[in-house]
């Protein structure tokens, strides 16, 4: 077991030390789906406030047994990043200004649309509908303190698309963020890749605080000097200068993808990854923008034909020629670049028989995988469809090893799910940094998380009820029917506009980052 991470038998309390701005009301997350073959989902938008909490540490020294879990931070998308604190200033020398705009009300363009963390958990990511990255950079001092050690500050923004038009097409492309992975740090920057529904950028993201004074040729403003007035020669210098983060693109992959990219993952050569649509898999070299290779294809010639579409996809985190895809039916194949350049034929085809006692009108829809994540040690897959996560071993096809019901209990509202489009939210799924433990999003900010050596799982909440000091979260149970009890929520007081789809777990610590609609919390355990 990687040290520093846990299981859900243990002790395992998570601390609230800091604020950025106050909770919204009312936002949600538009739902995103395949272009054309599912209905679109609805937003519903609400006034929040403004923001003027503080960035100052407010550290917490209680907890409240075991698998209870207690909020570290929460941090507004970059446009609600208040500059104002209550106890220190802002370093704003690291925050780029023109991204921190003081709204009245969360817009769609502020809601998180996802989230990563790099390969160190130094940095965490976060993309959203307005085409905006936002980095977060964990504080130096905290990492030996215990409950300060999962403090994250703005590191950097950037915008990194902006909303196109298709002419030929007469379609408009969104500047929303659909993905984006971390490259393995190199040297003194960080690369990143992101994506929206059809361009894919690398990013470069660095520090600089030194700059060249002394040209011969240019003043101090950069205006160009007569020659006929330089007498002398003079040998340029670096001075010191505030610290600047500066966001480069270095790559622009685009022109590739007829249909709505859906997944990129960085193969484990680090010089290849691949970009997923509804019915294209390709293959980019990170040196190369203007060529890439299709390594899929299931678009029939008659597109009446049409039964599925590809919902995610993701290489092997050892083995380069290793990948795997997901589909709307709910089937995983593996495929093998070696047996061919196109992988028309799957290595391994993953599939559970369907019960026909238990089909029903939404079968077919809640069986769709919304996410495929190997584990890290390459040995099994994780899939999410809508009620359920299940584990895969590589060597046995014919049916999952673990099978976990996220949230069972909505079997018998799927007709009302269906009328609001909810019944097609794409929830994500992540592991820990052992293998350990899986957690998955809800509806009404809960969050689950399942033990897979003890079979144990707890149900949690993201609120602003535990946006407070010293606040931890308990764990939360929904009643079916019956009496319900104090501390049980019934099933009808569910809020289906309020719902987690988008998850983060530190690769080698127990931190984790949850999005709700524009609001991003960060969870830490609280070692006693």
């Amino acid at each position: 077991m990687i040290p520093g991470i846990g299981t859900l038998t243990q002790d395992t309390l998570w601390c609230f030390s800091q604020v950025k701005g106050t909770i919204e009301i009312g936002t949600t997350e538009a739902n995103v789906l395949p272009s054309g073959l599912l209905p679109s989902g609805q937003n519903k938008l609400g006034p929040w406030c403004s923001p003027t909490g503080s960035p100052a540490p407010l550290s917490c020294e209680t907890g409240c047994g075991e698998g209870s879990w207690i909020l570290v931070c929460r941090l507004l998308v970059p446009t609600q990043v208040s500059l104002l604190s209550m106890e220190e200033d802002i370093d704003t020398r690291k925050i780029n200004n023109s991204f921190l705009r003081d709204h009245s009300y969360a817009t769609e363009a502020d809601i998180i649309s996802t989230v990563e963390f790099n390969h160190t958990g130094e940095l965490l990511a976060t993309g959203d509908k307005g085409g905006r990255v936002v980095i977060f950079q964990r504080e130096q001092e905290s990492k030996n303190q215990i409950h300060r050690r999962g403090e994250y500050n703005v590191y950097s923004t950037f915008q990194s698309h902006e909303p196109e038009f298709d002419y030929l097409k007469s379609l408009e492309i969104e500047e929303k963020i659909n993905k984006i992975r971390w490259l393995p740090q190199q040297n003194a920057a960080y690369f990143l890749l992101s994506t929206n529904d059809k361009t894919v950028k690398l990013w470069k993201v660095s520090e600089r605080d030194k700059r060249p004074e002394g040209y011969n040729l240019k003043d101090e403003e950069g205006r160009l000097r007569d020659p006929a007035t330089i007498t002398t020669l003079r040998v340029p210098v670096l001075r010191p200068m505030d610290l600047m983060v500066e966001a480069t693109p270095r790559r622009v992959f685009a022109n590739a993808h007829t249909y709505h990219i859906n997944s990129i993952s960085v193969n484990s050569d680090y010089e290849t990854y691949m970009s997923a649509d509804d019915l294209r898999i390709n293959l980019w070299n990170f040196e190369i923008t203007n060529q890439s290779f299709n390594i899929v294809d299931i678009k029939p010639a008659n597109m009446e034909e049409l039964t599925e579409v590809i919902t995610a996809a993701e290489f092997h985190p050892h083995h380069c020629n290793t990948f795997v895809y997901s589909s709307s039916k709910g089937t995983i194949r593996l495929c093998d670049m070696r047996a061919s350049a196109l992988c028309d034929r799957h290595t391994k085809f993953f599939e559970e028989p369907e019960d026909p006692s238990n089909r029903s009108f939404f079968s077919e829809i809640i069986s769709s995988i919304s996410d495929v994540k190997f584990s890290h040690s390459g040995r099994y897959i994780m899939t999410r469809d809508y009620l359920t996560v299940k584990v895969w071993d590589l060597n046995m096809e014919n049916r999952p090893i673990e099978t976990y019901q996220v949230h069972d209990y909505l079997r018998s509202k799927l007709c009302s799910l269906y009328e609001n489009d909810c019944i097609f939210d794409k929830f994500e799924c992540v592991w820990n940094g052992s293998d350990s433990v899986i957690m998955t999003g809800s509806y009404n900010n809960f969050f689950r998380m399942f033990d897979r050596n003890t079979k144990r799982d707890v149900t949690l909440e993201a609120s602003r009820e535990n946006s407070k000091p010293r606040a931890i979260l308990k764990p939360r149970k929904v009643c079916v029917g019956g009496k319900r009890r104090k501390d049980e929520i019934s099933v009808d007081s569910l809020d289906f506009s309020k719902k987690i789809l988008h998850t983060a777990w530190h690769p080698s610590e127990n931190i984790i980052a949850v999005a709700a609609t524009n609001n991003l919390y960060i969870f830490q355990d609280k070692v006693n």
